[in-house]
């Protein structure tokens, strides 16, 4: 046990933010580390309980969190990191910006603040690369199987680096100039410097994975190149497909979903080219994000340093609590008011918001109406419904409006079209127990399968399939082939 009566003693300490009129001016880190003090008193709250929660009922990867933050707080590093490593492959990712499910089920958290996990998990992984005690580790023999995964994104990722472990011949591509998939191009620098991703994927290099960009599977390699060159495919290409606003004026010009907007500015910060023609940006605009989640906020922040004069953020949803709420009782991820980074720039948010159209002119978006809605549930039975409230109707201006409203699928892919693949219920990508496609040998990982959902969902669905894959490479004859035709 980290210590006794630590939790007693000690209260939850959050990590510090660069000053705001310093950090709107660039795109680097918002969020500081804790001090090794902080870190240590942190660890010193675990309570080691008897049915740790944090890393059942919370953690995606299951990660051991009493165990790891007993050894930080008896300053045994390494113990910690091999602890860390056994079931999170990316903790440099996830202690940058998952926002700790863990932490909802900590015990702790019941009836006070529960311990910063994420905090010590980033401490963890930084410390080992800092003090050298990460490195390459190839794997000792090599198998005659080879893996091609489509899609560089967490899901992707994870499966690269267990199938590459266990000794496949790993080849990933993807379709951008880079690899990294949302982790680069979604996220902003300042929420994760790509310098993080950058050294993950020179060290999967290292250990003897291959990249392959700038590669559109279905275009510039068919199925039938795939199938002839390696023994299983995994498709990681995320969900694409925004949820679509369908009111009056949606055809203005300057309403954009928000995933473009931020990629764009990602490439911007990568020094990649972005073509004039189809620049989204905010400088000097009134800027309205629709939708509350986290890529709205990435879209506030965004639009706060390319120098919007305003900013406002709409939500259809209720606010929620400050407190958790009755309905997402412990240890369920609690329900209750989150405010990011961005929030705290500058940012008019306001709930129960409902778009009921767009004006303009042959310039494009110039206003939007809205009105307050309250969530009824029919009388015929259903889920509660949005129904506009009497009188509270309400303009607002906006030369730039982002829709930034969630996903509903993978979208368009030509591989996926090929092939036929089948599809859920829900519009996602189908597939068994074992995590095939409906084509033999195909398997599908991440949102692609599960829906839009979280990078830490997203890596423990690419670690599980890579074990299913590799249970199926045993059972399965290898393609024989040469290196020239490798």
């Amino acid at each position: 046990m980290s210590k006794e009566r630590g939790f007693l003693e000690y209260k939850r300490e959050e990590p510090p933010y660069r000053p705001k009129d310093e950090r709107v001016q660039d795109y680097r880190a918002v969020e500081l580390r804790l001090s090794d003090d902080a870190l240590l008193r942190q660890a010193a709250r675990c309570m080691d309980c008897g049915t740790p929660f944090c890393h059942g009922c919370g953690c995606p990867l299951q990660n051991a969190v009493p165990d790891m933050n007993d050894h930080v707080y008896n300053r045994r590093w390494q113990a910690a990191l091999d602890i860390l490593l056994q079931t999170d492959c990316f903790p440099e990712f996830t202690g940058r910006i998952c926002p700790a499910l863990c932490e909802g089920s900590c015990v702790l958290g019941i009836d006070d603040n529960p311990v910063s996990i994420r905090q010590i998990e980033l401490a963890v992984i930084e410390h080992a690369f800092e003090n050298g005690l990460i490195g390459p580790k190839p794997p000792a023999v090599r198998l005659d199987r080879r893996v091609a995964i489509v899609g560089s994104g967490p899901a992707g990722l994870a499966a690269a680096h267990h199938l590459n472990r266990a000794g496949c011949n790993v080849v990933v591509y993807e379709n951008m100039a880079k690899p990294g998939g949302i982790l680069r191009y979604g996220i902003p620098d300042f929420k994760l410097e790509k310098w993080v991703v950058d050294r993950r994927i020179r060290l999967m290099e290292d250990e003897g994975i291959s990249f392959g960009c700038n590669v559109e599977v279905g275009r510039d390699i068919s199925h039938r190149f795939l199938a002839s060159r390696f023994d299983a495919v995994l498709l990681t290409g995320g969900a694409r497909q925004p949820r679509e606003l369908s009111v009056p004026g949606r055809e203005l010009k300057g309403i954009h979903f928000a995933m473009p907007f931020l990629v764009q500015q990602n490439m911007r910060n990568g020094c990649e080219v972005v073509d004039p023609a189809e620049a989204i940006t905010a400088t000097g605009k009134r800027v309205v994000v629709i939708g509350g989640g986290d890529t709205g906020a990435d879209c506030v922040g965004t639009s706060i340093r390319q120098g919007a004069v305003s900013v406002r953020q709409f939500e259809i949803l209720p606010r929620p609590p400050d407190m958790r709420a009755p309905e997402t009782p412990w240890p369920q991820w609690p329900k209750l008011l989150r405010e990011s980074s961005s929030h705290k720039e500058g940012c008019e948010r306001r709930w129960s918001v409902m778009t009921q159209a767009f004006l303009g002119d042959e310039r494009g978006v110039r206003q939007m109406r809205c009105v307050e809605v309250d969530w009824v549930a029919p009388a015929g039975g259903g889920g509660e419904r949005p129904v506009a409230r009497p009188g509270t109707e309400f303009t607002v201006d906006a030369d730039l409006v982002l829709l930034a409203m969630g996903f509903v699928g993978p979208g368009p892919n030509r591989l996926v079209e090929q092939l036929q693949l089948k599809m859920d219920a829900r519009g996602n990508l189908w597939r068994d127990a074992d995590g095939m496609t409906s084509s033999p040998g195909v398997f599908v990982a991440g949102d692609m399968a599960q829906g839009a959902s979280l990078v830490v969902r997203a890596m423990a669905d690419g670690t599980r399939l890579a074990q299913r894959m590799l249970a199926y490479l045993k059972r399965t004859p290898s393609k024989t082939r040469t290196e020239a035709e490798f």
